[in-house]
């Protein structure tokens, strides 16, 4: 680990506007996440993260600030958040019509090819990008066609990966910097295998592994047969799970939210 974060602290040097992009590092020596509690409205001290279903979370902070990840006006909360992210890999992943409510639509690609650059700060939360790349539907590759969303509030990083269809280089690493909580994909086809997808995962030493994009019951029993032995496996009972810089797990979790 300690070689890793000279690295992160060596290729921030290099990259020094991609870095910008990245969360900064925090301490790690903390004891568990915690379910949301009975009471709901109580004042938050983390964040609130609720699965909508397939790529899609619902992300609320103390200040109640509500971000949704690859909004597709399907999987969507009853009230439409402040913020929505998308990427455009699939139509399940986007829509053309959002609720024109919503505040901030930030897509994680550009119709030019150009590389998306997000950067925005919303009373406490900040939300940032790193552009990957996807296959085309052609079998070749669309440059810069999804990024991977960072959500910090609170003291904390998530990172919602989206439709990643590649692993991550060791520049890559470096922009995104400490991550608290991942959102993975671990549908072991349409994105990437579940071997790749353990080694990103390993890559990004995150606390929490929140799965998503698995379609069934048995893909993610194989994902989760794969990586038991380097994460304790908890099943949430609600689709919701409050994570706060001060419970964050001593030990690597996956936590299920049906």
């Amino acid at each position: 680990m300690r070689v890793r974060h000279f690295l992160v602290g060596v290729l921030a040097l290099v990259v020094p506007r991609l870095a910008l992009a990245g969360c900064a590092p925090i301490a790690w020596n903390m004891p568990h996440v915690m379910l949301a509690g009975t009471a709901p409205d109580a004042p938050l001290d983390g964040l609130r993260i609720r699965f909508l279903g397939h790529a899609s979370f619902l992300i609320e902070t103390p200040q109640g600030v509500r971000a949704v990840t690859d909004y597709n006006g399907v999987n969507v909360p009853d009230d439409p958040p402040d913020i929505a992210t998308m990427n455009h890999a699939h139509s399940t992943h986007y829509t053309d019509h959002p609720d024109p409510r919503i505040k901030y639509v930030l897509h994680g690609w550009r119709d030019d090819g150009k590389p998306a650059q997000i950067d925005l700060m919303y009373r406490d939360m900040h939300v940032s990008n790193l552009p990957t790349n996807i296959r085309d539907w052609q079998g070749g590759t669309e440059y810069y066609g999804n990024s991977i969303f960072l959500f910090e509030s609170a003291g904390l990083c998530v990172a919602h990966l989206s439709h990643l269809h590649h692993l991550l280089t060791d520049r890559d690493l470096a922009v995104l910097g400490h991550i608290d909580v991942v959102m993975a994909p671990v549908d072991g086809a349409y994105t990437m295998s579940h071997q790749d997808m353990a080694k990103v995962l390993d890559e990004l030493q995150p606390r929490v592994v929140l799965p998503m994009h698995y379609f069934t019951r048995d893909v993610l029993d194989q994902f989760l047969a794969l990586v038991r032995d380097r994460y304790v496996v908890r099943e949430s009972p609600t689709p919701t799970a409050v994570v706060s810089h001060k419970n964050l797990p001593a030990h690597p979790e996956i936590w299920i939210l049906p």
